[in-house]
């Protein structure tokens, strides 16, 4: 791989696709801030994550993914070439991540390289991780820093940066009032859903037991926050719940909102998702439940998370959905899970 590169005036970052890939980019944004203060910097992702980056010091300006298509690429392709970047830093490992910044003559495009096609669209390439040539996971705050790090640019702390839209949390905060929430009410925000797949989904049946229990030993008032998609799984928990949950799904709140309502718990309880994330970098305590994920993934900033697994034989599998009983999650019983709850908020 080519030495770091001279210093530019405009650069160009795709970001992540994930809400919490986006969060875990944070640092490597900051480093590049860090690094290049006068440099104009592009953020370029899902139309849905502009809610993440409204606000850091880091982004200058976001740019929407226009989608997919050629005449989408040509005129992507186009606005890149006019917006005259001298880096392109690629954050997904796609091939169509790097064909707009390639067609666009980005002079410098780093990010990683899994195969022949990739590597030729990009100038900076960067192997994945690997142990005696196997692939290895690692934390992906990491991961992206390494690719910060070969242009040049010194660390700036692995914190996750988030900032909470005020009109955001004015509308969110409308919206408890609406259901009889007290400003000082404690409340513990439980996200069910998951857009990974099917197999990231706690059994409905723990999520509304565990709540109960909450509810029973510490008076948390329950505030259930799907995303786009995910209300039935929600409608579901509060009906099999004993306790009255606030069910905020008409409509679903957005991520600026999410933002804010998290910014607002005592405690999160997710799957593993972008709300996890999402407590991490606003410091809110989270218990976060993982099945058929890897763990070294995520492994950072655990001071505040309590993060749950069930060791099992086929887990993690990276799978969407379980072919057999899906045993990583069921498995993974209410009672522990309580007890993992009360530890943070004791």
């Amino acid at each position: 791989m080519p030495g770091a590169p001279d210093a530019p005036r405009r650069i160009f970052v795709r970001a992540p696709n994930w809400v919490g890939d986006v969060l875990m980019a944070t640092p490597a944004l900051r480093a590049l801030r860090l690094a290049h203060p006068g440099a104009h910097i592009v953020l370029a992702g899902r139309p849905a994550i502009a809610d993440l980056v409204r606000g850091l010091p880091s982004v200058d300006h976001f740019l929407s993914d226009p989608g997919r298509g050629s005449r989408a690429l040509i005129a992507y392709t186009q606005r890149l070439r006019e917006s005259c970047f001298d880096w392109a830093v690629l954050f997904p490992d796609s091939v169509r991540a790097a064909l707009g910044p390639f067609l666009a003559r980005i002079p410098i495009r780093a990010g990683y390289a899994r195969d022949v096609l990739r590597r030729a669209l990009i100038t900076h390439a960067l192997e994945p991780p690997r142990v005696n040539g196997r692939r290895v996971p690692i934390s992906m705050v990491e991961r992206y820093l390494r690719i910060t790090r070969a242009l040049g640019c010194r660390d700036a702390g692995i914190r996750l940066d988030l900032v909470v839209d005020a009109a955001a949390r004015s509308r969110l905060q409308s919206r408890l009032q609406k259901e009889g929430v007290g400003d000082g009410e404690a409340i513990l925000v439980v996200t069910p859903g998951a857009s990974f797949g099917e197999s990231k989904l706690w059994p409905v049946e723990h999520f509304a037991k565990a709540c109960d229990e909450l509810v029973y030993q510490r008076g948390l008032r329950i505030v259930l926050a799907p995303g786009p998609g995910e209300e039935g799984i929600a409608r579901e928990v509060a009906e099999r719940m004993r306790a009255r949950a606030v069910n905020l799904t008409d409509p679903p709140t957005t991520l600026a909102e999410l933002a804010a309502l998290v910014e607002r718990a005592r405690l999160v309880l997710t799957n593993d998702t972008g709300p996890r994330h999402v407590a991490v970098a606003l410091e809110r305590p989270v218990v976060s439940l993982l099945g058929p994920t890897n763990p070294r993934h995520t492994d950072h900033l655990l001071e505040r998370q309590r993060v749950l697994r069930e060791a099992v034989d086929c887990s993690p599998c990276g799978r969407k959905f379980c072919p057999i009983d899906h045993r990583c999650m069921t498995r993974l019983r209410p009672e522990r899970v309580v007890r993992a709850a009360l530890e943070l908020v004791e």
